[in-house]
């Protein structure tokens, strides 16, 4: 890969770090699509610790958000009596600077609502997130409602950084690494869109670069900031010899691509949720939308056991399923998920962009 046209080797992570610093003195945004095991998270910390090094002005320059990040939040499960579940907060971390005095409660329910339920009260005095549903205090939330509440403080933190906050005059980078885990692609580019508003905002505050292996998330945001200047590249893992960068400015994977190419990946992985037949039907009904169907059934009929196939999808996707907490398939719905799957793609030849193959390949190692 690193001997065609435009592509850039980098044989250490340093040297990586510094194009990517170099790239935004003269665009807003450096937008990078990687599978998982490329070392996303890591080059996300040398970013961050490059501004530390330097020889001139050495010191913290980048707010990020990162599997670090979400360390920084731990439950307190309260073994002993079972009954006052909090969410605790590290706040030794210049992540929180300001945190207290600015009260983000109002900003943070802002976002929270768009994508939860649940309610939540901070108390400052012993730093820690008191969680709550109706008449239910002290819940314990699920990890995919877990990670999406912290995705919104990290939000209403950037928001502050935008305004010009005191506390956070030292950010001039925010580098954000895979920011969604376990959406569905409707909350996929509610996220993507919402952080590119964000962005749009503060674009003459902050430089900001967006690390992703979520094929449908990289494409919102591409196509939510492409009118502004940017670089876009494709970032591999060359082994034991460091990274290479493609730059493109081909058009992103459309969103039928992209949640194709993911329920291949579950049906090679075995691990079927119950959500996704409702993914399968949105693809059939975004074809049927093409071909001028009236109908997603028309899609497969004419194939062995249509009529099966499409009462099982009618049925079957009609489910208001938890993407926080996904329920696995039975073995028997699996077995006709995969033979729609297949059917389907056997009568319609989608060609799935080389990366997109690759990254299924990957994370099926991983």
């Amino acid at each position: 890969m690193s001997n065609q046209p435009n592509t850039i080797h980098f044989p250490d992570m340093q040297k990586l770090v510094t194009r990517l610093r170099d790239d935004l003195n003269n665009h807003f945004f450096v937008l990078l699509y990687a599978y998982n095991g490329t070392g996303k998270t890591r080059i996300s910390m040398a970013f961050k610790e490059s501004a530390k090094t330097r020889k001139k002005n050495p010191g913290s320059d980048t707010l990020y958000f990162n599997a670090f990040t979400e360390d920084l939040f731990s439950w307190d499960n309260d073994l002993a009596n079972d009954t006052e579940r909090v969410l605790k907060i590290n706040a030794s971390s210049k992540f929180f600077n300001g945190f207290k005095e600015l009260a983000l409660e109002e900003k943070i329910f802002a976002y929270l609502e768009r994508y939860a339920d649940f309610d939540f009260k901070i108390d400052y005095d012993k730093w820690q997130v008191i969680f709550s549903k109706g008449e239910q205090d002290h819940i314990k939330v699920s990890r995919g409602e877990e990670n999406i509440f912290i995705w919104c403080v990290f939000l209403s933190i950037c928001e502050l950084v935008i305004e010009d906050s005191q506390s956070y005059e030292w950010v001039k980078y925010v580098y954000i690494d895979d920011p969604i885990s376990s959406l569905d692609d409707n909350n996929a580019i509610a996220v993507a869109s919402d952080l590119a508003q964000l962005l749009k905002k503060g674009k003459d505050r902050i430089k900001t670069v967006i690390s992703s292996h979520h094929s449908l998330f990289f494409n919102v945001i591409c196509n939510e900031l492409k009118q502004f200047k940017h670089k876009r590249y494709f970032l591999y893992k060359n082994g034991n010899n460091g990274h290479t960068l493609r730059p493109t400015d081909d058009t992103p994977f459309f969103h039928h691509v992209a949640i194709l190419s993911e329920l291949n990946r579950v049906k090679e992985s075995g691990q079927i949720n119950t959500y996704h037949f409702n993914m399968l039907r949105s693809i059939l009904e975004k074809t049927s939308t093409f071909f001028g169907f009236n109908d997603f059934s028309e899609c497969i009929q004419g194939i062995d056991d249509d009529v099966l196939y499409s009462r099982a999808l009618n049925l079957l996707s009609h489910g208001k399923y938890s993407v926080y907490e996904p329920v696995e398939m039975g073995e028997d719905n699996k077995e006709l998920f995969i033979r729609i799957l297949q059917a389907f793609q056997d009568k319609y030849k989608f060609e799935l962009p080389e990366l997109l193959i690759k990254q299924t390949t990957n994370e099926s190692q991983i």
